[in-house]
């Protein structure tokens, strides 16, 4: 398999100053610190990022200065999605996709589409985009699934279609994409705790959340369970997984937000509607971060 985007990836957040505006010397720190850490690609603009609260010359700005901080060292997807067909297609038109090599699209949400019009719908996506198309599957926050059947229809007739994130949580559904897609097809995960468990049925990496703050440690125990040694590979899974269940206690990013405020790599700000986690999540991170740094 070719693919660029395989290993791991990680779903960039965007840090805000205290005013409110885009803190983008801190996401310079953060960008260095992640492909530093080792990982194998980058997301801009996905969840994590606060991307629906960013107006549309906010995201133009932090797809470039990603582009232009990454400088080459790792392959950059960019999410580009939502639940208005045509305009998604819009969208991918008034796009400069000089120094991106793929697009993240989320199911469309809130509408809650029938599997005959997810298909269309990234099959419309796919004949727009100028670089190859992953899917993003994450009923959680769109309230509706791409069946494995689907994922399947639209990866061995859409040319352009490469990939899924898979967050679905079902694992057997996982399991009957793993086993019936087409050997190109790339299957990353979307949800770290499940991250190992998907890599040794077979699955082609991850998009992280967890890996903006601990790059190297997920990065290795990804590199270690694609090569199927699971022994160390388990034993940095579960250094992390109380992080990780902190990260998402009180939504994300606000917990991965909080974990890199630890961590000296920004302030610890979000944009309305999110805000910052409780004060009991934010003190068991604290813990839980000082520990495993002094492991």
């Amino acid at each position: 398999m070719s693919s660029k985007f395989q290993g791991t990836g990680v779903a960039v957040v965007t840090p805000f100053h205290n005013y409110g505006t885009i803190d983008f010397t801190s996401l310079g720190k953060v960008l260095n610190h992640i492909v530093e850490g080792g990982v194998d690609f980058v997301l801009a603009l996905g969840t994590t990022s606060e991307a629906v609260t960013l107006s549309k010359d906010e995201r133009v700005a932090v797809t470039n200065y990603i582009i232009e901080t990454v400088d080459n060292r790792v392959p950059i997807m960019l999410g580009v999605g939502g639940n208005n067909t045509q305009e998604v297609v819009n969208n991918l038109k008034s796009i400069n996709f000089d120094g991106i090599d793929a697009i993240l699209s989320v199911a469309p949400y809130y509408n809650k589409p029938q599997q005959k019009g997810l298909f269309y719908h990234f099959k419309t996506i796919a004949a727009t985009s100028p670089v190859p198309v992953y899917l993003y599957n994450v009923p959680s926050r769109t309230s509706v699934n791409i069946s494995a059947e689907t994922t399947l229809r639209l990866a061995t007739e859409i040319n352009n279609i490469d990939g899924i994130k898979e967050a679905s949580g079902d694992m057997q559904q996982v399991m009957r994409i793993l086993k019936d897609k087409p050997d190109d097809f790339v299957v990353l995960s979307g949800d770290d705790a499940l991250t190992l468990p998907m890599l040794a049925m077979g699955a082609d990496g991850v998009i992280s959340v967890v890996a903006n703050a601990f790059p190297s440690e997920f990065s290795e125990m990804v590199q270690l369970g694609r090569k199927a040694k699971l022994k160390r590979a388990r034993e940095i899974h579960y250094q992390l997984l109380d992080i990780i269940n902190a990260l998402f206690a009180d939504g994300n990013p606000a917990g991965i937000k909080a974990a890199l405020d630890i961590l000296g790599l920004l302030n610890n700000n979000l944009r309305l509607p999110l805000v910052k986690v409780n004060k009991a999540v934010y003190n068991q991170l604290n813990n839980l971060i000082r520990n495993m740094k002094g492991k």
